[in-house]
């Protein structure tokens, strides 16, 4: 088993519980054990506490947000002895980014950090799924770990070893097997993907009233399956849009659908994005519409879906 060590802010104390919640499975499955200093009881001395649990870390998390950066503690004890640690090969460090901030100036800066290319945890429209990066990346650590010691990982599979790519064998990564789709993996794929593009949307231009004092939003999530948004410069409506999921009753069948109208009707479209698939991935396709008039803001939302 695994001793993970978190090094973190206080001020960063909510995003760590969430990420101790999205280890539970590697904890069930007895491949790690966490600490943090929270865990220090009564009577007992902080700072040996903190020294005993670092030393005896097997991966540290180092959870990076300026506050981090800032804290003298976290930064100029922890870190550096986990530094220290790493590049004797006793510990793994794994610097996790929380928030924004300039952490390509620290000692780890050239380290590979999660979420990947060091996209913060919270410019994710959805950060659980920044949350589950770093479950892989401790994942992958535990393994590289296991495997330093010529040893079989006992709870990681082979499939999700090879998923992860960190198997050090030679071995084809593009290996797939052809497979036909079910009326309910296609349903639950725009379920997904119209989750993604409400929550883009939302924290989006939220962002982009933030950086710009003049730029207001409104942003509405209609139903389950329609939200409608509007951008103002100096109160003046400069855009909107609105996007819903339509059901399989109508000629193209279950799709996502866009009007540059935010108060339209479900009849009236500029362009919408069908399911297909190539036999081995689900993917979106636009109808082809871009060449009608007001629909230019269209294009931008297609080439952020194909991307996902």
């Amino acid at each position: 088993m695994a001793i993970v060590f978190s090094s973190y802010s206080h001020r960063d104390e909510t995003l760590r519980d969430e990420m101790e919640v999205h280890l539970t499975m590697l904890k069930r499955q007895g491949l790690i054990e966490t600490w943090h200093d929270r865990r220090i009881t009564a009577g007992e001395e902080f700072d040996k506490a903190i020294s005993k649990n670092l030393e005896e870390a097997d991966i540290i998390l180092l959870l990076v947000s300026s506050d981090f950066l800032a804290s003298d503690y976290c930064y100029g004890i922890e870190m550096q002895r986990a530094m220290e640690k790493h590049e004797q090969r006793e510990s793994h460090i794994i610097p996790v980014i929380l928030r924004s901030c300039d952490w390509p100036s620290a000692p780890f800066g050239e380290f590979l950090v999660t979420p990947t290319d060091g996209k913060p945890i919270k410019k994710f429209p959805d950060e659980d799924d920044a949350f589950l990066e770093v479950v892989n990346a401790v994942k992958a650590t535990i393994t590289r770990l296991q495997l330093r010691q010529n040893t079989t990982p006992p709870s990681i599979s082979y499939s999700s070893a090879v998923k992860l790519q960190i198997l050090d064998i030679p071995r084809s990564s593009n290996l797939r097997i052809r497979k036909t789709f079910s009326d309910r993996e296609r349903d639950q794929f725009v379920e997904e993907l119209f989750e993604y593009i409400a929550n883009f949307f939302d924290n989006s231009l939220v962002e982009l009233s933030n950086r710009n004092p003049e730029v207001s939003r409104h942003f509405n999530r209609i139903d389950t399956n329609h939200f409608s948004a509007i951008v103002y410069i100096a109160g003046k409506k400069a855009t909107q849009c609105r996007i819903w999921i339509r059901g399989s009753s109508h000629l193209y069948g279950n799709d996502v659908a866009y009007s540059s109208n935010a108060s339209g009707s479900d009849n009236s479209i500029n362009e919408s994005m069908s399911i297909v698939d190539d036999g081995y991935a689900l993917f979106l396709q636009p109808l082809g519409m871009a060449s009608f008039p007001r629909v230019a803001e269209c294009e931008e939302i297609i080439v952020s879906t194909r991307s996902l």
